[in-house]
């Protein structure tokens, strides 16, 4: 169980509820502040003040005042005329994030909202009823509008939700799960709609799994380092202590550990006196990305736990009109994310790259004992050079695009929503480019002189592979095998190995 009040909900409990299935509650604090915030809205909404989003129109209908017994209506027509996203559903984990995140950011107490709607989502969640919201559609500014609406038109009972692992109509499954459909009052449509839940939703998601490719990357790279007779001379922690970015020491430790008790690594001289970038450099490279990924969850936590809401209930007089809607926070972390996530497959490809080439690698032309007959592994190195390729594009930021909307009362959005999707992408590229790579090596490894050793963690991960996975004696269709690795690479912990 995961309690929410609106402040600290960790990427760990967000992964939990939205692959784990954990129910959700909020706590009474919560409680206390939505309806406290309820009380301040409905006051200034008996006004004859105009309070956006309350009593006016939206966006530049901003400046039009709405009839108290046409407030409802206003709300109603707010969500169904904002259902207009397109292309492939949102995933169910993300759809199941971006619920949690509405949530948590409604329970902070600043929204307005009435209680029994805000426990509508959770009710939803805890019974399995996922909201079909398209993928596509979100400017990221203000915030989520599109993807957001589509969850709010299941809770009214219109659309359609995935229940059980059918798509079904709304209010069928609303009616046939003991619920009663949501009737919006003043400013509800607004509050469930105005926010970067969905842009959070699945960057955050994202993130999580490239925490794991980190992972992955350092012990694909420890296999290929085996599988090359690596110099781990150049792991010596003084060297990367001296130079003091935490990424990179901690890193070559996880480096070092990995191969502890090796009989294919190398020292300085014993061999070559030093190896190429792509395996001296790990340290160096990976750590800067483990560096990057710790200083975007401290971001993404932020926003998780935010308000992002407009207007904003600050007191019984106070009923501000903001930005925290705005997705440029996100956005740039998740274009940043891209970079980073994008070099561990760039160095991954390198290293992969000198094991199918005997004239780096001194093993067999592409690790196949009758080439010619055999292509070996030749494409599976085109295939990781293809992601690789794809992934610089992907990478191109999202955030430094805008267009306005709105008869340009919105005149600029950050396109956060778009930052999130191909980070995602770019994350999905990169750990298969890894899982490619620990193929590789284990193909290669089982070139080398069968009286050496591998190291604790990598003996254990060439274990685990060869489980499922044999060499390739003979051209077999590799995608399959390649596949299986990857799966492997999903579902294993980690914390086994490293």
């Amino acid at each position: 169980m995961v309690i929410l009040g609106g402040s600290s909900i960790t990427l760990e409990e967000l992964e939990r509820v939205a692959r784990g299935n954990e129910s959700v509650e909020l706590s009474d604090a919560a409680r206390f502040s939505i309806r406290e915030s309820r009380r301040r809205l409905e006051k200034a909404a008996s006004g004859s003040q105009p309070v956006y989003g309350v009593n006016t129109g939206f966006g530049d209908f901003s400046e039009i005042k709405i009839s108290k017994d046409k407030l409802r209506d206003l709300q109603r027509n707010l969500i169904v005329s904002h259902s207009c996203g397109t292309g492939n559903p949102m995933s169910r984990d993300a759809v199941r994030a971006m619920m949690i995140l509405r949530v948590n950011a409604l329970a902070r107490g600043f929204s307005g909202i009435r209680l029994e709607t805000v426990e509508m989502i959770v009710r939803m969640l805890n019974k399995g009823i996922h909201p079909v919201v398209p993928e596509k559609g979100s400017l990221g500014a203000s915030g989520d509008l599109a993807p957001l609406a589509h969850m709010a038109l299941a809770m009214i009972g219109e659309g359609e939700v995935e229940y059980g692992g059918i798509i079904m109509p709304s209010a069928e499954v609303l009616s046939k799960a003991g619920l009663e459909a949501v009737v919006l009052e003043e400013k509800e449509g607004l509050a469930l709609i105005n926010g970067t839940q969905a842009l959070t939703a699945i960057g955050a998601l994202a993130l999580a799994d490239s925490f794991r490719a980190y992972y992955l990357a350092n012990l694909s790279g420890a296999l290929t380092m085996e599988a090359l007779r690596g110099i781990t001379t150049a792991y010596d922690p003084r060297l990367h202590s001296s130079r003091g970015h935490k990424g990179q020491m901690e890193t070559s430790d996880i480096m070092l550990r990995l191969v502890r008790g090796s009989g294919f690594t190398t020292v300085q001289n014993e061999i070559r006196v030093q190896d190429a970038y792509s395996i001296r450099c790990i340290p160096q490279v990976h750590g800067a990305v483990k560096d990057t990924l710790d200083y975007a969850r401290e971001k993404v936590e932020i926003e998780m736990n935010a308000v992002t809401d407009n207007p904003i209930v600050l007191s019984d007089t106070e009923i501000y009109s903001g930005g925290n809607f705005h997705g440029e926070p996100m956005a740039l972390v998740f274009d940043f994310l891209s970079i980073a996530v994008s070099e561990l497959a760039s160095i991954s490809e390198r290293r992969l790259e000198r094991l199918v080439n005997h004239q780096l690698s001194g093993l067999p032309p592409f690790l196949s004992n009758m080439g010619g007959l055999n292509s070996g592994f030749m494409i599976v190195q085109y295939s990781a050079a293809s992601l690789v390729s794809e992934n610089k594009t992907l990478a191109h930021p999202a955030s430094v695009d805008s267009i306005p909307s709105s008869a340009n009362q919105e005149d600029h959005v950050s396109m956060g929503n778009f930052a999130a999707r191909k980070y995602r992408e770019i994350v999905r590229n990169t750990t298969r480019v890894i899982s490619m790579e620990a193929f590789t090596a284990c193909q290669a490894i089982d070139f080398r002189p069968g009286e050496l050793t591998l190291g604790s963690g990598t003996g254990e991960a060439y274990r685990l592979i060869r489980e499922s996975v044999p060499f390739i004696e003979n051209d077999t269709i590799m995608y399959k095998e390649m596949d299986k690795v990857l799966q492997i690479f999903k579902e294993y912990d980690l914390s086994k190995i490293i």
